[in-house]
């Protein structure tokens, strides 16, 4: 068995040929959340993972052993539900609202600008549906955000800060029809939902 103590996250500092060459292993999250765990390499070697207490794996980062081989991690396809805005009358917004109502349940979301991703759970499924979104099983890689204070950062994440400055304001409830007008609540006119999701 080959022991693993040391993470480099997304392959930081490696020329892209090693990581090319590199064996991989394939892990889903409920696996990659763990910091001691086992695991079959692409070359059939077992490894036995020993990280610090707290540490995340994502997907791209390589895992180096103590005989310094490198293993490159790739985020196993895995039961999800894909959510989306509904494309009859849905809006990009519709999706920053399930994510926090997602959030008041402490679910772990994947978020992208499109979409978000959930592990299965048909409650949250139904709930989701009854708020006009589109919900679909699917078998994908899933890469939940790591939360601001996650020491590995949010999947993709970066650290260094940024200084805005915003000099518009925008309406908080635009007429029906104009830019940013969204269907939900606050909503002053009424609409149908004859549709299923």
């Amino acid at each position: 068995m080959l022991t693993v103590n040391k993470l480099l996250p997304q392959g930081q500092g490696l020329a892209p040929v090693l990581l090319k060459r590199a064996a991989t292993v394939e892990l889903d999250w409920d696996v990659r959340q763990k910091s001691r765990f086992d695991a079959t390499d692409s070359q059939g070697r077992h490894l036995g993972v020993f990280l610090p207490r707290g540490t995340v794996v994502r997907g791209g980062d390589v895992l180096v052993t103590d005989a310094g081989d490198m293993v490159r991690v790739l985020a196993a396809p895995q039961p999800v539900l894909v959510i989306t805005p509904c494309a009859e009358h849905g809006s990009p917004f519709d999706l920053v609202r399930a994510a926090y109502h997602l959030g008041n349940r402490h679910v772990q979301i994947e978020l992208r600008p499109e979409h978000l991703k959930i592990e299965p759970d048909h409650v949250l499924a139904d709930m989701l549906r009854a708020m006009h979104l589109t919900v679909r099983d699917a078998s994908e890689a899933f890469e939940p955000e790591g939360g601001a204070y996650a020491a590995s950062g949010a999947a993709g994440g970066h650290g260094h800060g940024h200084g805005h400055t915003h000099d518009h304001v925008q309406e908080a409830n635009p007429p029906h029809g104009a830019p940013g007008h969204v269907h939900g609540p606050g909503c002053s006119h009424g609409h149908g939902h004859d549709h299923k999701h």
